[in-house]
């Protein structure tokens, strides 16, 4: 510890989150470890009026301020108020921003605020997505099941997990459950929204060369009981049987369709029901 023991503060201004600044004052103040240093960071500071009492805070406190701000505007103002005040200041983004508009030939008042932290946020939501869709597939638990945004309901291979995963990377958090012949329905699909369920159906031919060539895939029995029309249609009479039972459930039929076309209509569908902006859940 040297002699000057005083500790010191760094305001940290930002328009979003302050995290590229905090990051940036830590890997900086590592030089000076010897030293108690504090630092304050004030997030989401977008108005000029929100400047002035905390300009106020940082001169009481005898700090310094690190900001990160997109608009010129504020920058600006920062910098008039922090030198009537003879307070020692450093601007992260603006130099870097001043220096890409002239390259690319941008017009400042272009910039928008907090972009980084709603990329950051989507992306977060993106991968939460995922993992929850993976969690509940195929019927591997019904726990929570009434967070997702989606549930798919149909017999094997009427591409419930393709579309499930597909799905998922739209932002959307999907479950889905398999109808087996003479397996009761979990109690748990019945006491979720509804308006979620979504039925897949298709035709019983296609589902048959479908199922013999993943069986010849996996070197089995092409021939076995999975992959028989008369068992086959037994499965879709029941899937039918149990869609008719539960109207509000839409039927989508999959067969020679595009994934991304079904997942398409999908969205568009439940997005209405739940009266959501048609796009994506992000």
């Amino acid at each position: 510890m040297t002699g000057n023991s005083k500790s010191l503060t760094v305001f940290i201004l930002s328009d979003g989150t302050g995290e590229t600044a905090s990051q940036m004052v830590r890997a900086a103040l590592v030089q000076y470890s010897d030293r108690d240093i504090q630092i304050v960071r004030s997030k989401n500071v977008r108005t000029e009026e929100q400047l002035a009492p905390l300009i106020e805070d940082v001169q009481q406190q005898k700090g310094i301020i690190v900001y990160t701000m997109v608009s010129p505007q504020m920058r600006r103002k920062i910098h008039e108020l922090a030198s009537e005040k003879a307070i020692p200041h450093v601007d992260l983004m603006g130099p870097l921003l001043n220096a890409f508009d002239a390259y690319l030939g941008e017009n400042p008042s272009d910039h928008t605020a907090g972009l980084l932290r709603a990329v950051d946020e989507s992306y977060f939501k993106r991968i939460e997505a995922i993992e929850f869709t993976v969690k509940h597939d195929d019927g591997k638990t019904t726990r929570d099941l009434d967070q997702a945004d989606i549930i798919l309901v149909g017999i094997s291979r009427t591409s419930k997990t393709p579309l499930s995963i597909f799905l998922s990377h739209k932002g959307w958090k999907v479950a889905n459950v398999p109808l087996v012949l003479n397996t009761p329905i979990p109690p748990e699909l019945f006491k979720v929204d509804q308006r979620r369920i979504v039925g897949l159906t298709i035709d019983p031919s296609s589902l048959n060369r479908i199922r013999k060539k993943r069986l010849e895939k996996f070197g089995q029995d092409p021939g076995g009981e999975y992959a028989n029309m008369g068992h086959i249609q037994k499965e879709l009479d029941y899937a039918t049987e149990l869609f008719k039972q539960n109207r509000k459930w839409p039927v989508f039929d999959v067969t020679d369709r595009a994934l991304e076309e079904t997942a398409a209509e999908i969205i568009r569908v439940v997005a209405s029901r739940l009266d959501i902006p048609y796009t994506s859940i992000l």
